[in-house]
Order: C-alpha cells, then sequence, then structure tokens
C-alpha cells in the first residue's frame, strides 16, 4: 500500500486524521517545500521494523567469532614526550 502524502501544513491542520490513519491505514508521508520529511507510523509498525533490525547476535559473539581471533597484536605504544613549544 503507498502512503498518502500531506503538506506539512496541511499535515499540523488535519493531525488527529493523519494520526487515525497512520494507526489504521499505514505509514502517512508528510511533506515540506515539496521533499520528503517524515513518515508518521504507528507503534506497532515502528515496533515491528526496530525489531527487524536488532542484530541476532551480541558484540562479544562477534569478536569471539571473528577470523582476527588469537591474532597477536603489539599494543606498545612509544613514549611520545610531545614537542617543544615556544610560548
Amino acid at each position: 500500500m503507498q502512503p498518502r502524502e500531506w503538506q506539512l501544513q496541511t499535515a499540523k491542520a488535519r493531525f488527529s486524521e493523519l494520526f487515525e490513519l497512520a494507526r489504521t491505514v499505514g505509514p502517512q508521508r508528510v511533506t515540506r517545500r515539496g521533499k520528503d520529511s517524515v513518515m508518521v507510523v504507528s507503534a506497532e509498525e515502528y515496533d515491528r521494523l526496530a525489531k527487524r533490525r536488532r542484530p541476532t547476535t551480541t558484540l562479544y559473539e562477534l569478536i569471539a567469532s571473528s577470523p582476527l581471533r588469537g591474532l597477536e597484536l603489539d599494543l606498545e605504544r612509544s613514549q611520545d614526550l610531545g614537542r617543544d613549544v615556544e610560548l
């Protein structure tokens, strides 16, 4: 289903209608100066989309499964004493 498009000033003036359509019909697109600005979606739709984007593995699991695991790294830093500055 294609979202309905609202100009910003119309969306503000008819917010209750915009709100209800987002809940019952689907996402509503709001434009500003003729350009897409925001989408108004129901909380259920947002939760569904946000859940889909969550990673399926934790950061720990990702690092633990890395092919670089166990690689010896030289983490020593040189003793940089800075530079002389005249004030």
